[in-house]
C-alpha cells in the first residue's frame, strides 16, 4: 500500500500561511516570502522539490484550491493551465463539482463525503506511488488526528510571521520521530515519521 505524505512550509513560530488571506493574497500577509527557498535556491533543494512532486495523486482542502466562498466555475485554480501536480488531485469540499482536467495531466476532483473517502480514492488513483497530503493547515491537521499521514515533511522558513494559520494548534498527542534534517539559508528541511 502506498504511503500517506504531507510538504508543508512554515514560519519559524509555525504559521503556513500569514495574516488577512485573500483571493488577492492566498498566503495572507508576507506568505509568499514562505516559498523563496523553492525559486531562489531552486538548485540547493532539488531532492526536496522533486519529493513533493513524485507522489502519484494529491489532496487539498478547498481553500487551497480557490479561498472562501461560494464557487466561482470559471476559477481554474491559483496555478494556471498547467498545475505543477501532473497527477489527480482531490480536492476537500462541501459543495460536490464535476472534475476539472488541467494541461499536464492534473485533474482536480471535488470530494465531499470527507477525508476517508478522499484518501481511498486517491489510493486507488496512486497505485504503488505515494499520496501527499497538499494542505492547507486544517486540511494536514484532519489527516494528522485521524492518524492517516505516515511521513509529515516540514520545510521552515527562516521568518517570523506573528498570526496567520498555524499547523499545529490544537495537537497535543501528536508524536514525530525526526528521520533528517537538510537546508539551505533560505529553509530547514526536517522529515519525521509519524508515531501511532
Amino acid at each position: 500500500m502506498s504511503r500517506v505524505t504531507c510538504d508543508l512550509t512554515i514560519s519559524l513560530d509555525g504559521f503556513l500561511a500569514g495574516r488577512n488571506q485573500s483571493l488577492t493574497e492566498p498566503l495572507g500577509e508576507n506568505g509568499e516570502l514562505l516559498h523563496r527557498w523553492m525559486f531562489e535556491e531552486a538548485e540547493s533543494n532539488a531532492a526536496e522539490l522533486e519529493g513533493i512532486l513524485a507522489a502519484g495523486a494529491y489532496i487539498m482542502g478547498r481553500n487551497m484550491y480557490a479561498g472562501p466562498g461560494a464557487w466561482d466555475e470559471q476559477w481554474r485554480g491559483w496555478w494556471g493551465e498547467e498545475p505543477p501536480y501532473h497527477a489527480p488531485v482531490y480536492v476537500l469540499t462541501h459543495h460536490p463539482r464535476e472534475p476539472l482536467e488541467m494541461e499536464g495531466g492534473t485533474t482536480f476532483n471535488f470530494v465531499a463525503d470527507g477525508i476517508e473517502s478522499a484518501l481511498a480514492q486517491a489510493r486507488k488513483a496512486a497505485g504503488n506511488k505515494d499520496v501527499a497530503i497538499a494542505g492547507g493547515a486544517q486540511t494536514a491537521r484532519q489527516f494528522l488526528s485521524a492518524g492517516l499521514i505516515d511521513e509529515l515533511r516540514l520545510h521552515i522558513a527562516p521568518i517570523v510571521l506573528g498570526a496567520g494559520e498555524r499547523l499545529l494548534d490544537g495537537m497535543t498527542d501528536l508524536k514525530l520521530e525526526p528521520t533528517d534534517v537538510s537546508g539551505s539559508s533560505l529553509v530547514t528541511h526536517v522529515r519525521y515519521q509519524v508515531i501511532r
